[in-house]
C-alpha cells in the first residue's frame, strides 16, 4: 500500500520554481514557433525546417509545415533540402583536407594538378594563375555566377562538358575574365573548376570523397553530394517551389555542379558542420581541419570573404556563413566564431524576402546572442492614406534589384513575389521607418510633385543613399494607347531574342550591346510572347538607373499576353529607343 504524505513547504517551493520556469520556456517557445508559422503563412511558404546552436551544441532542431504546397505530408527534421551554395562551404571544407594531406597548395597554378581539364591561358593569366585560395574566396577571376540545374530525366553533361559550355551543358564556359587576385568576383564555376581538381588529385567520385572525409566525420549522416539523388533516398525530401510558389517539375533539379550547389541535407547537419568549424577553431580535437587551417579559413581574404565562407562582424562578435538558393530551395546557415551559437534555416522555397533574416534576428533577441542589430521600434505618426499613394511603385534598390512599395491601412509594406514582406511605419511626412530592420527611407519629389526616388539610411551598415523611382504600380492603370505605337513590333523583336538567346540575338536590331551580350544564352521564362498592351510610361532619365551598362531614360510597362496569366513587363529603354533589360512583375 502507498502511503500519501504532504509534501514540505521546501520541496512546494521547488515545485512552483520548476513549474513557473516550464511555463517560460514553453511560452518562449510558443513565442518563436508562433513567429515562425506567422512568417511561413504571410509569405506563402509550404515548409521550413531549422536548427539552433547553442554553447556548441544543437539546443533546437524543428521542422514547420509540409513538403509541398498540398499540405498533405508534414517535414520533419531528417526531411532533406537541397543547400544550394552553402555547398560551397561544406566542399571547402574537403579541399582544405587536401590542403593539409599536402594534396594540394592553396597558392599553387591549379593547372599543375588538374588532369581532365585545364584552366584555358589568356591575356589575364599571363602572369598571375588561378589558386586554391583564388577558387575558394572567389578572387581568382573566373565566370559563370551559378548554375540552374537540370531537370529531372534530362540528359546530364559531364563537369568537363559544364566546365567547356559544351553540349549538353546548359551554361557558358567557366573562363578567366580578369587577373586573378585583383577583384572579387563570386563563382560557381571556380567551385566546380575545384570539384574537378579533387577528383583528379584523389582519383575518387566526389560524392564519395565527401562522404568519408567531411561528412562522415562530422557526423552529416544524413547529406550526401550524390546527383542525381538515389532513389531510396527521394521518398526522404521535401519538394522544390519557385517564387510564386509553383512547384518545380520533377521536385527538383539536378546539380552535377555538386561543389558549387549540389549538397543534400539537413538543417542539423549543417548545424554539425558549423559546431566542427567552432570546434577546430578552440583547438578541440576530433574535427577535419586544424585549428591554423580554420583560422585560415575564417581569415578576411577580400570582400569580407573567407575560405568558402563569408564573415561578418568584428573581431569580438565575428560570425560566419553562407546562403544557398537551388531551382525551388533556400538555405541560410550563420554562427559565431567563438560564441558556440549558429543558426541554420531551410525552406522549400525561393523566397526573396527578409523572412529568413527576421527570423535569425527574432533568435538573436530571444536567445540575447551579441553582434546582431538591435531593433530600434519607431513610433508611428498619422499620415493621410491618400497621401501614402504617391510613394507606391517601383524603385531601383540596387542595379538589377527591384523593391516595390505598396500602401495598405496607415503603412507602407514592400511586396517580394507578390507577398507582404517588410511593414515601414510613418514617423514624419515623407520618412519610414522599417519595423524588421534599423532602416529609414525619405521620399524625394521633384518640383512638381512628383515622386522620383526615396534616400535610404541603413543605421547597422552605417551608409546612406539615393534609390531611384522606376515607375508606379502596373495595377493602378488602365490598359491604354502607346503614345508611340510603332515601337510595339521592334519591342516584341528584341524580346523574344533575349529570350531565345544565340544566333537570333546577335542578328536581332533595337537591342544595346550589354543586352545581346548578357543575354546571349537566352532566358527560360515566359516560354511564349505574344503580344504587349500598352499601360504606363515614365520619364527616368538623370535618375541614374543603369541595365548591362546602358543608361535607362524610359521604362514602359505593357500587360504581357504569355503562358503566365495577370504579368506585366517592364522594359527599359535608353534615349535612341533600344531595349536594354526588361522585367517581369505581377502587378
Amino acid at each position: 500500500m502507498t502511503i500519501l504524505t504532504k509534501p514540505s513547504m521546501k520541496n512546494q517551493r521547488l515545485f512552483l520554481i520548476l513549474f513557473f520556469l516550464l511555463v517560460v520556456v514553453h511560452s518562449h517557445a510558443d513565442d518563436l514557433d508562433n513567429f515562425i508559422r506567422s512568417q511561413l503563412k504571410k509569405r506563402g511558404i509550404p515548409g521550413l525546417s531549422l536548427a539552433i546552436i547553442q554553447d556548441g551544441k544543437i539546443l533546437k532542431a524543428q521542422s514547420y509545415g509540409f513538403i509541398d504546397k498540398a499540405g498533405k505530408v508534414a517535414i520533419n527534421t531528417n526531411t532533406l533540402f537541397q543547400a544550394g551554395s552553402v555547398s560551397k562551404s561544406v566542399a571547402a571544407m574537403g579541399a582544405l583536407y587536401l590542403v593539409e594531406q599536402n594534396k594540394l597548395s592553396l597558392d599553387e597554378n591549379i593547372n599543375l594538378k588538374l588532369k581532365s581539364w585545364k584552366v584555358p591561358d589568356n591575356a589575364f593569366t599571363t602572369d598571375k594563375k588561378v589558386t586554391l585560395r583564388g577558387i575558394l574566396s572567389h578572387t581568382a577571376g573566373l565566370t559563370v555566377h551559378g548554375f540552374p540545374g537540370y531537370a529531372v530525366g534530362a540528359q546530364i553533361p559531364s563537369v568537363v562538358q559544364i566546365l567547356d559550355g559544351t553540349a549538353p551543358a546548359n551554361t557558358p564556359p567557366v573562363r578567366v575574365d580578369f587577373i586573378p587576385g585583383s577583384r572579387w568576383q563570386y563563382s560557381g564555376g571556380g567551385y566546380t573548376v575545384m570539384q574537378q581538381l579533387m577528383v583528379d588529385v584523389t582519383g575518387v567520385a566526389f560524392p564519395e570523397f565527401m562522404q568519408t572525409n567531411v561528412l562522415l566525420p562530422l557526423g552529416m549522416k544524413n547529406s550526401t553530394y550524390q546527383q542525381p539523388l538515389p532513389t531510396q533516398l527521394a521518398a526522404s525530401t521535401a519538394t522544390g517551389h519557385y517564387n510564386n510558389r509553383r512547384l518545380v517539375e520533377g521536385r527538383w533539379h539536378v546539380y552535377p555542379e555538386m561543389a558549387a550547389a549540389g549538397l543534400w541535407t539537413t538543417p542539423s547537419d549543417l548545424a554539425r558542420f558549423a559546431i566542427g568549424i567552432q570546434n577546430a577553431y578552440a583547438g578541440k580535437s576530433g574535427g577535419v581541419l586544424s585549428r591554423s587551417m580554420v583560422r585560415q579559413m575564417l581569415t578576411d581574404q577580400k570582400n569580407r570573404d573567407g575560405l568558402g565562407v563569408f564573415l561578418q562582424g568584428d573581431s569580438a562578435t565575428l560570425r560566419f556563413g553562407h546562403n544557398g538558393r537551388d531551382e525551388g530551395f533556400d538555405a541560410l546557415l550563420t554562427a559565431s566564431v567563438n560564441k558556440g551559437q549558429g543558426v541554420v534555416i531551410m525552406i522549400n522555397a525561393n523566397d526573396n524576402s527578409h523572412m529568413m533574416d527576421r527570423i535569425v534576428g527574432f533568435i538573436a533577441n530571444y536567445y540575447h546572442w551579441d553582434g546582431f542589430p538591435v531593433l530600434t521600434r519607431p513610433t508611428a505618426v498619422a499620415v493621410d492614406d491618400r497621401a501614402l499613394t504617391a510613394f507606391e511603385g517601383r524603385y531601383e534598390l540596387f542595379n538589377n534589384r527591384i523593391v516595390t512599395f505598396k500602401a495598405d491601412n496607415h503603412r507602407l509594406f514592400t511586396l517580394e513575389d507578390g507577398f507582404v514582406d517588410e511593414e515601414f511605419v510613418p514617423v514624419a511626412t515623407h520618412t519610414f521607418t522599417s519595423t524588421d530592420r534599423n532602416v529609414s527611407v525619405r521620399f524625394i519629389a521633384d518640383t512638381t510633385g512628383n515622386v522620383t526616388g526615396f534616400r535610404l539610411e541603413d543605421k547597422d551598415q552605417g551608409y546612406e543613399r539615393t534609390v531611384p523611382r522606376i515607375g508606379p504600380l502596373a495595377d493602378a492603370y488602365k490598359p491604354d494607347t502607346d503614345p508611340d505605337s510603332s515601337r510595339i513590333p521592334k519591342i516584341m523583336t528584341a524580346l523574344q531574342a533575349m529570350l531565345k538567346g544565340g544566333k537570333l540575338l546577335e542578328e536581332a536590331p533595337g537591342l544595346t550591346s550589354g543586352a545581346k551580350r548578357d543575354f546571349a544564352e537566352g532566358m527560360r521564362e515566359p516560354e511564349t510572347l505574344k503580344s504587349l498592351t500598352f499601360i504606363h510610361s515614365e520619364n527616368v532619365t538623370g535618375r541614374g538607373i543603369q541595365r548591362h551598362q546602358s543608361t535607362v531614360s524610359e521604362i514602359v510597362t505593357y500587360q504581357l499576353t504569355s503562358n503566365q496569366p495577370d504579368t506585366y513587363i517592364l522594359v527599359y529603354l535608353t534615349t535612341d529607343g533600344l531595349v536594354t533589360d526588361f522585367d517581369l512583375v505581377e502587378k
